[in-house]
Order: C-alpha cells, then sequence, then structure tokens
C-alpha cells in the first residue's frame, strides 16, 4: 500500500499539560517515549493509509513548567525542557516558542505559519496531522481543507466541536493514551464494506450466534453496541475484525443477520422490543431537561438517562480505591463492571467522565481517591465551567438542573 505523505505538527505544552492532569504516568511515558507511539501512529488511526512522515514538529516553551506530579520528587516544577533531547532523538524538530504574554506562548501562531507554508512545498502533503486541542486552530483546518488536504487532529482533551467537527479524523486522548502504552486502539466504529458474503469460518460464526443469542436473551434492557462488539472480540478474538465480522462487512450486519426475534435497533442500542422500552423512551437522553438538551451537543455531552450517571460514578470510585490509576483500564474496567450489572454504557462515556473529573478537580489518581459524590461534583463542575467557556447561558435553576440530571449534590443545599 502506497505510503500517505503525512506533517505533524505537536503544541507540546497543551498536549502534555491536558495529558498529565489526566494520567501522569502516560503523560511522562508520552514525552519521554515520542518514538514509540510516534511510529504506532504511523500506521494506526489512520485516514487514507500509513503514513510516511515528510514533516516532524514540536513547539514547545523552553521555559514552560507543570507541577510536578510526584511529591517525592524534590522539586515542585516539572520542566518541559527536560524532554526536549527525547524528541529531537526521535527525529523531531523542536521548535523553541517562549512566552509573548502571562498566558500565550507563540506555538500556536507558529504552527499556523508552518502549515500554510507546506501547501506551497514543491512535495503535497497529503495529510496535516495537528496535535492540539486549542479551536483557535480551527481557521487552519478550514485553510487545509480548502486545499484538499486531509487533516487529523490529536486532542488531549475534549475539543469545542467547530474545532473537531472540520477534520477528516479526530484522535481522542484515550486513543492517544493506548498508543502510547503499546496497546491496541479500541475504536468504537465499526468498519463497512460494499458487498456482505457469507460467514468465512462456520464454527466461528456459530458461537458468534450463540454468544449473541444468550446475551440478548439474557438482557434485562437495552444492549449497548459498542460494548457489545468490545465483548465479542475479546471472546472470539481478532478474527473477527480480519475476515470484516464474517464477511457481512459490519458488526451491526452481522447481527442483523441473525434475525433475533423482535430485536430492534437504534445508533447505539439493540433490543427485544417484546420485553424493552427503547432507550430514548425508557428514561433516556429524549427526555432530559431543555438545559442538558441545550448543552450537550456543543459539548459533546454523553446522551445517558439520568438514572445512568451514578452507577458510572460508583464504577470509577470502585476502580480509583482499589487500583493504581492508569486511564485506559480505569475506562475499560469501569465499562466491564458496569456491564456485568446490567448497565451499558459506551467506553468513550466514561473516559468523558473520567476526563471530566480530572479537570474539574478530583482526579482519579489523587491521594487519597475521589468516592463517587466527590467524581460527580467534580465532573458536573467542569460541564458548567465548559458550559459557560461555549457561552452557553444559564440560569442558577438551570443550574441545579443540570447538576440535579448529571446525580451530583447540589453545591446550595
Amino acid at each position: 500500500m502506497a505510503r500517505v505523505r503525512a506533517a505533524l505538527y505537536l503544541d507540546f505544552d497543551n498536549v502534555f499539560s491536558a495529558l498529565i492532569r489526566q494520567d501522569p504516568d502516560v503523560a511522562i511515558q508520552f514525552a519521554e517515549e515520542p518514538g514509540a507511539w510516534l511510529s504506532r501512529l504511523t500506521t494506526s488511526l489512520t485516514v487514507e493509509g500509513p503514513r510516511r512522515w515528510l514533516i516532524l514538529r514540536c513547539y514547545m516553551n523552553p521555559g514552560g513548567w507543570v507541577p510536578h506530579p510526584d511529591p517525592g520528587a524534590g522539586t515542585q516544577r516539572l520542566y518541559y525542557s527536560r524532554f526536549r533531547p527525547y524528541f529531537v532523538n526521535a527525529g523531531f524538530e523542536v521548535i523553541d516558542c517562549p512566552r509573548l504574554t502571562h498566558t500565550k506562548n507563540a506555538a500556536d501562531i507558529r504552527m499556523v505559519v508552518d502549515a500554510v507554508d507546506a501547501l506551497g512545498d514543491p512535495v503535497q502533503h497529503d495529510e496535516f496531522v495537528i496535535a492540539s486541542g486549542d479551536s483557535d486552530m480551527t481557521p487552519l483546518l478550514v485553510r487545509l481543507r480548502r486545499a484538499d488536504r486531509r487533516t487529523t487532529i490529536v486532542s488531549p482533551a475534549d475539543a469545542a466541536l467547530a474545532f473537531t467537527s472540520v477534520a477528516d479524523r479526530l484522535i481522542t486522548s484515550q486513543e492517544l493514551l493506548e498508543l502510547v502504552q503499546g496497546e491496541p486502539v479500541e475504536s468504537e466504529e465499526e468498519p463497512v464494506v460494499s458487498t456482505p458474503g457469507e460467514p468465512e469460518s462456520p464454527a466461528s460464526f456459530d458461537q458468534f450466534r450463540d454468544l449473541v443469542t444468550w446475551r440478548f436473551t439474557a438482557a434485562p434492557g437495552p444492549l449497548n453496541l459498542a460494548s457489545l462488539a468490545h465483548d465479542l472480540r475479546r471472546q472470539l478474538g481478532t478474527g473477527v475484525d480480519e475476515s470484516n465480522w464474517f464477511g457481512f462487512g459490519g458488526f451491526v450486519r452481522a447481527l442483523e443477520s441473525l434475525r433475533l426475534p423482535h430485536a430492534r435497533f437504534s445508533n447505539h442500542f439493540v433490543w427485544d422490543d417484546s420485553r424493552h422500552g427503547p432507550p430514548e423512551t425508557a428514561g433516556g437522553a429524549a427526555s432530559a431537561p431543555e438545559p442538558v438538551v441545550r448543552l450537550s451537543a456543543p459539548l459533546g455531552l454523553p446522551r445517558l438517562p439520568r438514572d445512568m450517571w451514578p452507577p458510572v460514578y460508583r464504577a470509577l470510585a470502585d476502580y480509583a480505591a482499589s487500583h493504581h490509576f492508569n486511564l485506559t483500564e480505569a475506562t475499560r474496567w469501569a465499562r466491564d463492571a458496569l456491564a456485568g450489572q446490567g448497565v451499558d454504557v459506551s467506553r468513550s462515556a466514561i473516559a468523558f467522565v473520567t476526563r471530566g473529573t480530572a479537570f474539574g478537580g478530583a482526579p482519579l489518581y489523587r491521594q487519597p481517591p475521589p468516592d463517587a459524590e466527590e467524581i460527580a461534583t467534580a465532573f458536573a463542575d467542569n460541564v458548567l465551567n465548559r458550559a459557560e467557556a461555549a457561552a452557553i447561558a444559564l440560569t442558577d435553576e438551570e443550574c441545579a438542573e443540570v447538576r440535579s440530571w448529571l446525580g451530583a449534590p447540589d453545591p446550595k443545599a
């Protein structure tokens, strides 16, 4: 397969400072082993094929720092300059971007200028990979799209919808952390091919049918498609992806071929219409109060029913109390624990809560670890802070309504 000529522009300060608030151990690994995750990014999460890196640039404030995550390190500050040699040795051109003002460095300006300059290079760059969660990059992506270049965003946090919607592919912080740790990158999107065929392995397909039938028959409510697909991959092996789900071209098409009795499908769920109500009417997203509906799309808030939020907080609190924190493990563990309780929540929704909790002031790696109520409070605080930053006007009563829907206590009560 021909390689895609790619250019990578990394805003180190933006990405590292966001990652270290979510998972300090993996953030340090990201900064000390750039060659490892870059090698994996060459063939993972691609738009049109494996990449050939023609440009590798890391923009870094030489005097930048974050509070050191290790209290026993003997220093209160972790300086970005410590990681400069690692990126140089990995083949990056490190661009020093000192602070221009108290809150702003020159990284985003330099990235925009350099990317636009690259459009005029004699050798065409097919894909531009922008590693930054700064929505100020939106005009750059619009300019690259107008030049018919493919764009990929590597976002270390929940970036603005106006920013991510312009790109051809979004690599989330969850996927980035999986790349850094060398784990298989789990995508909740199913591959699609043009024509379904016959099952390529009858024995495996029979096992697939038996497992699905058992889960469908025993389910106390609608099954989340992403969680079900993950569980089946784990039990059946990677061959399901290699065969495009037994030749049917996708997980949902393979499910539909089973003709499960009374099965109904939505974008994210499958359920038995004779026993379950559809997720949208069983306390689901459609019954959310107006303030929640208003901020859901701009913030990317998972469309979970009211009664699903507290179990997510409890699962994350249980994980934090019993494990050394690792973000990718936490989201996987919590999803599986919830599935065992009959609560089907996608891993991406759990990751959204975990990130919001960290940015809201109660990271799961904190000692002592936060309990479920602290997690709920921090997550709701983050949602409302992001709503304010996005200029979504909410009255005090509406803020209280949002907190109630998210299962968080009212701080004024």
